[in-house]
């Protein structure tokens, strides 16, 4: 086995992290009450363009807590991609709906309009596009199409943290959008998630759910039935530091991304980006010239033998069993089947330097040659 060991992801902890912690340490402020919280959502807020920003405890509560605010239920459909993490199906289905998966885009792999216009139909709620692994989806049209039907527009920017659509951050450009902080997320909290709106309506029913359905002008009164997604003042001390160094983050993943296209363009392909959109550069991921998942992880085996680690490509929802005895058109994704069976998450963090990921570069081409060549 090799000595070198270079993880697909890290996060960096290099700021004010311990300090802040230290502090709400010192104050005996630990929980879902105290001034980090804020001050971590107003940063946040600032940092998208949205007027509200709603912390909480992971990027799957976002998705729940979104939906639920928008009003899906039972009955309702919501158009999510089929190439994507699972929580954002399952997010719909926590509120008693039915996702309605739709196929990628060639080149991005995000969600394709012209799919989704052939989805749509009277229980439509929402539609759901995923800036998958920092590359935004194509709001533009997407947005036209939600207008046109009257439906809402969520966000799920996971992964895409300071990505820019046509001059834009993601996240409020819709009716609301939301953020994981995951250890494996360019900004972290450990675990924490976000939901950012511009619309004030959305942000008080969003506090409502997030707090157990608490009236918050009068203590122990529930209107609703809610939920305990609150992030704690300790993950938010945590998050904080970590927008004060975020543009610092991005600019390295975005070296690292460039590094990469350096040596692999020309040779595999990789996700591409829609003019005039920046990508956030979460996930760097190339896609096979061949084979399809067993070459995929003989390759990735390989690598994990000269001390790379790599991941897959998420499987598409409509093949997850859960999904699967429900799926309407189970051979209509035909883009997105191909990009999972042969795509494979490289190594992507800003504190790998150029020699690593010339390294991986060079392992990885030797590996797709003995592998699939």
């Amino acid at each position: 086995m090799a000595e070198r060991r270079i993880p697909v992801s890290a996060p960096d902890l290099s700021g004010n992290e311990a300090a802040y912690v230290q502090e709400c340490l010192a104050s005996t402020w630990i929980s879902s009450k105290g001034d980090f919280l804020e001050r971590f959502e107003q940063r946040f807020a600032e940092f998208c363009g949205a007027r509200f920003a709603i912390a909480c405890n992971n990027g799957t509560s976002a998705l729940h807590l979104a939906l639920l605010a928008l009003g899906v239920g039972a009955g309702d459909e919501v158009i999510v991609p089929t190439l994507t993490y699972v929580a954002s199906a399952n997010a719909v289905r926590y509120c008693n709906a039915t996702p309605r998966f739709v196929d990628s885009l060639p080149g991005t792999w995000n969600l394709d309009p012209a799919d989704v216009a052939r989805k749509i139909g009277p229980r439509t709620k929402a539609i759901m596009p995923v800036h998958l692994f920092g590359a935004p989806a194509a709001l533009g049209p997407l947005g036209g199409l939600a207008a046109e039907h009257g439906l809402a527009l969520v966000e799920d920017a996971a992964e895409a943290h300071g990505a820019l659509h046509q001059g834009r951050m993601v996240g409020p450009l819709g009716n609301v959008g939301t953020f994981s902080f995951y250890g494996n997320k360019i900004v972290t909290t450990g675990e924490g998630g976000m939901v950012v709106t511009n619309d004030p309506a959305l942000c008080d029913a969003l506090r409502l759910y997030k707090g157990q359905g608490q009236d918050p002008d009068r203590a122990y009164r529930f209107p609703v039935v809610g939920f305990n997604y609150r992030m704690t003042n300790v993950q938010a001390a945590i998050g904080l530091a970590q927008m004060e160094t975020v543009e610092a983050k991005l600019a390295a993943r975005a070296r690292v991304a460039a590094r990469y296209r350096s040596r692999l363009e020309g040779r595999l392909t990789l996700q591409a980006t829609s003019p005039g959109d920046v990508n956030a550069n979460w996930m760097v991921v190339a896609l096979l010239p061949g084979g399809g998942e067993a070459e995929r992880d003989g390759v990735a085996a390989l690598l994990a033998g000269d001390g790379v680690e790599t991941r897959p490509v998420f499987y598409p929802l409509h093949s997850q069993p859960p999904y699967l005895p429900h799926e309407p058109d189970p051979g209509g994704y035909p883009v997105a089947v191909d990009v999972a069976a042969r795509g494979l998450c490289l190594p992507t963090w800003g504190g790998l330097a150029d020699g690593d990921v010339d390294y991986v570069c060079e392992r990885l081409l030797a590996a797709v040659e003995r592998v699939i060549r």
